[in-house]
């Protein structure tokens, strides 16, 4: 029988990942708090869901070159070096953002220029350090540690923009969150240094792989005709950019539930940790994932309860009842990204999987980003609710489409991994 709760095995025989998994953890739990905080600076500055889209927009355009650069050092270069100069940049933003804030400059200009850097050195790092764990741990592990990695990474989602919510309702100032979202990214640091070298292996008779716009090239050149992973990438754009919400949060919070300010930043809050804490109850019991076979069709039915609870979430104005659609929309989404990463690790060639994760990191989030510049632009025009049950229900037509078109990628075996 297949074990309810999560596998800490990963934890359990690999110390660098175990380091890695919690700092990460700890990490975004900060990065959470500072995303909240932009969002209630760019809104109080400017009042507008369209301004507050437009963040998504300058994360999205440094994600998508440096991403997919970034990829190519990973394969080219020591990934624990690139991790490392990468977790510095990001530590230094981090410090750029709480220094914009105590001076009070009050410019969403300069909040737009550090979230470029911030987004750029992210796009960077992230292949880096999703490209280490099948290093860190064995192929039968993969779906434990992708999954044990999602509780992490929704706790952040769940504890940060409570936390961030709360700190700016009991001090009246986003400063104190992006104080704690600077001591937090320290401890990335300091796990990325603790790391052992990984420099790239290199198969007998092949080229060392090599970083630039060439290598990028050949990464694509080889997802070609891939059709199993070209569809993780393609089902998990339709879900994040019809389906993904969050840029709307500030509006919802202060125009569908109101009250002070301070109760739009609680209500703010418990809107942007709901899907997160779906997602981290679906990863504390997934065990069962690690059994499951069919890994393509599991991510279809995710991904169409995902747009399913969205497109609930956009019709009611119960602020408990919204809360749990959002949490079944996480839940869900979870159960995806699990899937997703574990084809992406399973089915890739290692000297290619730096250049894949860089395609996935500007997917994986350059998608929610790009989510919210469609969802502030809708809601510009026909207002917040059309822009939210839209995307819902455009998210499930477009990905029972895809698997309609690809049928094979329901038929893709976990036990036979292919790309």
């Amino acid at each position: 029988m297949p074990r309810l709760f999560a596998d800490l095995t990963p934890l359990r025989v690999s110390p660098p990942y175990r380091r890695l998994w919690a700092a990460l953890g700890i990490s975004n739990i900060g990065q959470q708090m500072t995303s909240v905080a932009v969002g209630l600076q760019v809104w109080d500055i400017t009042g507008s869901s369209l301004m507050v889209g437009l963040v998504g927009l300058f994360q999205l355009v440094p994600l998508v070159g440096f991403g997919l650069y970034g990829g190519t050092l990973s394969d080219a270069f020591d990934r624990r070096k690139v991790g490392v100069i990468s977790a510095i940049g990001l530590w230094a933003c981090s410090a750029a953002f709480l220094a914009q804030s105590a001076m009070q400059l009050g410019s969403v200009a300069v909040l737009y220029a550090i979230i470029a850097v911030q987004s750029a050195f992210f796009a960077v790092g992230n292949p880096a350090r999703q490209a280490i764990i099948p290093r860190l741990v064995s192929p039968e592990l993969l779906p434990a540690a992708n999954a044990l990695g999602m509780i992490t990474w929704t706790f952040g989602f769940t504890l940060g923009p409570l936390l961030g919510g709360l700190l700016v309702a009991i001090t009246g100032t986003v400063t104190t969150p992006y104080l704690v979202d600077v001591v937090a990214f320290g401890i990335v640091v300091w796990a990325m240094l603790r790391l052992p070298s990984l420099p790239p292996i290199v198969v007998p008779g092949a080229e060392r792989p090599r970083a630039g716009w060439a290598a990028v090239r050949e990464g694509f050149v080889f997802l070609k005709g891939k059709i199993n992973l070209q569809m993780t990438f393609y089902q998990d754009l339709v879900a994040m950019v019809f389906g993904m919400p969050r840029a709307l949060f500030p509006a919802i919070a202060a125009q569908w539930y109101g009250g002070s300010t301070r109760d739009i930043a609680l209500v703010l809050g418990l809107l942007s940790a709901a899907p997160a804490a779906g997602a981290l109850v679906s990863g504390i019991l997934s065990g069962p994932l690690g059994h499951v076979r069919w890994q393509g069709r599991a991510i279809v039915v995710s991904i169409v309860v995902w747009g399913a609870a969205i497109t609930a979430f956009g019709l009611v104005r119960w602020l408990p009842l919204a809360l749990l659609f959002l949490a079944m929309a996480g839940a869900a989404d979870n159960v995806s990204a699990v899937f997703r990463t574990t084809i992406l690790q399973a089915a890739t060639p290692d000297e290619y999987r730096g250049r894949l994760q860089g395609v996935f990191t500007v997917v994986v989030a350059g998608g929610p980003r790009l989510g919210d510049v469609e969802a502030g632009a809708v809601a510009a025009v026909f207002g917040e609710a059309v822009s939210v049950v839209s995307g819902g229900l455009l998210c499930i037509g477009l990905a029972l489409g895809l698997a309609a078109k690809f049928p094979g990628f329901a038929r893709y075996d976990a036990r036979h991994p292919v790309p």
